[in-house]
């Protein structure tokens, strides 16, 4: 079939009757990462700083672009020029991205970031909840680094462009929740995300201006598009790819079988949109078209209704639905006289919602949500804290709120004694970093429900001793408050749960309970199976219930 889509199926999938294979694999979309485009770095939502030697920049533009325009209005071969100009500009991708701003106001932008970064600005690097240090901080001359002083590491206070992951704007990092939330403007804050155990440089500025100044800038440095040593490598890969050197020969041969005129080495008008139409057919479409219409230029309504029903798996076509595909999406009006359907409108269709792979029903939920919770397949995350490998890596409260936002409905929660009574999570007999349980409910609490209404289970891996077991039952109450699922659920029917239509809203515990005879005043204490379910059901549930919260 053609075209693609995803399915928007909610992240608990009910259970087919009778399957007795594997269950099939939750696919998410795939992570993309997107580049601001030129054009939104618009002088409303970025200001950087003024060159120097202009003490009204905006002004000299104005004027050079108003004494520009009035040379174009009384010239009509200039006047085309400028919206073939246009057009182009249109058209043209910078990652996937559309500039919408013309290549003079783009690097003026960039130039003005890349100076003010380079000068260097003086911001407060946050540490833990100490008082911060102010640093200088500056874009080294090949703009391969950022650098800062004073340090006692000297020339190893750096982080390299390459290193950087991530630029986030705000207070979003675990660093900046340790401190009041009144502490700092978030206008004022930022967060490079670094390295390979993927650690953050948290930075606050002395004002909202430079902070966007290097938010943009990093972004921009990091998107390969204004370094000369990026530049460079592309070059090379280029001379090394041969598939784009044929992309890049065939749009020159397309441009000269364009190039009709005397005027030899630019297009006109029409020429241009001839050109256009050269690089813009898509070859595949219009191999299977001439297939269906019998190498002929157009398909007909028998020939549209062969392919609808071979490729696209369609059944119970009738006439009026083939006419309404020609008449929405054939441009040619000689094709639409003719109820035919050219490789424009083949193609229009196709790339629209109508010719989509994707379900359009699959835009809401549409199974069935009222079954025993039981019965449904659940997005679920293992090692959730983890950033990396089982025994190095950083454990972080963000990648709560990153598997949530993704659709997981399951998260898991390793649970261990921490200092002075704080319980802390992190992966038990390793050298991976821990993170306090509270900061974890607090970003549970925050993210549970922006992507999905259904309830979120608490996979809770408890190695903590009964206070610091306390200390987390109060934290769940405090933090998740009505959100909290505290109903009891009778353990002689562990297989007729409440729906997830029933606990929308609502976070579930998942995990073994203390024995019911255990000491109020008790120390230590392991958890116990015996208060779940039978053993025949244990063994079913795999040693763990899924049980709202035993918190009393």
């Amino acid at each position: 079939m053609y075209s693609s889509g995803m399915n928007n199926t909610p992240a608990m999938a009910p259970l087919s009757p009778g399957l007795s294979g594997t269950p099939p694999h939750s696919c998410l979309s795939p992570k993309k990462t997107t580049f601001q485009s030129s054009g939104s770095l618009s002088s409303e939502r970025f200001s950087p700083l003024h060159a120097k030697g202009s003490s009204h920049p905006e002004k000299q533009v104005s004027s050079s672009f108003n004494s520009s325009t009035q040379s174009i209005m009384t010239s009509p071969k200039l006047w085309q020029k400028a919206s073939i100009s246009r057009l182009a500009e249109e058209f043209f991708w910078i990652g996937g991205s559309v500039v919408a701003q013309p290549i003079w106001r783009l690097g003026q932008i960039v130039e003005r970031c890349m100076c003010t970064m380079q000068a260097g600005t003086q911001m407060t690097k946050l540490k833990g909840k100490k008082k911060g240090l102010v640093r200088f901080f500056y874009l080294d001359e090949h703009k391969s680094c950022i650098r800062w002083r004073p340090s006692r590491k000297h020339d190893k206070a750096k982080i390299t462009i390459d290193s950087i992951h991530e630029v986030c704007e705000g207070k979003k990092s675990e660093i900046f929740r340790r401190y009041a939330d009144n502490r700092f403007d978030p206008n004022y804050c930022f967060s490079i995300y670094y390295g390979e155990r993927v650690k953050s440089l948290d930075l606050v500025s002395t004002n909202a201006e430079e902070a966007r100044t290097w938010i943009h800038g990093l972004k921009y440095l990091m998107a390969g598009i204004s370094d000369e040593d990026s530049l460079a490598r592309r070059q090379r890969t280029l001379a090394n790819c041969p598939p784009l050197l044929m992309v890049i020969a065939s749009v020159n041969k397309h441009h000269h079988e364009a190039d009709t005129d005397d005027n030899q080495g630019s297009l006109g008008f029409e020429e241009f949109c001839l050109f256009y139409k050269m690089i813009s057919t898509r070859r595949d479409l219009y191999l299977i078209m001439i297939t269906y219409s019998n190498q002929k230029e157009v398909l007909d309504l028998h020939d549209l209704a062969r392919f609808l029903e071979n490729e696209q798996k369609m059944r119970g076509l009738v006439k009026e639905y083939l006419v309404d595909i020609v008449a929405k999406f054939e441009p040619c009006p000689e094709n639409l006289q003719r109820m035919v359907l050219g490789i424009d409108g083949f193609t229009n269709y196709l790339r629209s919602p109508a010719g989509d792979i994707f379900n359009p029903d699959h835009n809401q939920v549409n199974q069935d949500m009222t079954q025993p919770l039981n019965n449904y397949f659940i997005a679920t995350s293992h090692n959730t804290y983890l950033t990396g490998d089982q025994l190095l890596s950083q454990s972080r409260v963000e990648m709560y709120a990153y598997v949530l936002q993704a659709g997981c409905r399951c998260v898991e929660v390793d649970c261990w004694d921490g200092p002075d009574g704080e319980p802390i999570i992190h992966h038990g007999y390793t050298l991976t970093s821990k993170i306090l349980f509270k900061d974890v409910i607090e970003t549970i609490n925050k993210y549970a429900f922006t992507k999905s209404p259904y309830p979120v289970i608490l996979s809770i891996e408890n190695h903590c001793t009964v206070p610091q077991q306390k200390k987390m039952a109060e934290y769940l109450r405090e933090v998740l408050q009505d959100k909290l699922d505290l109903s009891s659920v009778n353990v002689n029917e562990c297989k007729k749960l409440p729906s997830p239509e029933i606990l929308k809203g609502k976070i579930l515990v998942k995990g073994k309970k203390l024995p019911a005879n255990l000491d109020p005043d008790a120390e230590e204490g392991d958890v116990s199976d015996e208060d779940t379910c039978d053993e025949e059901e244990e063994e079913e549930d795999d040693d763990d219930d899924i049980t709202q919260a035993n918190l009393t």
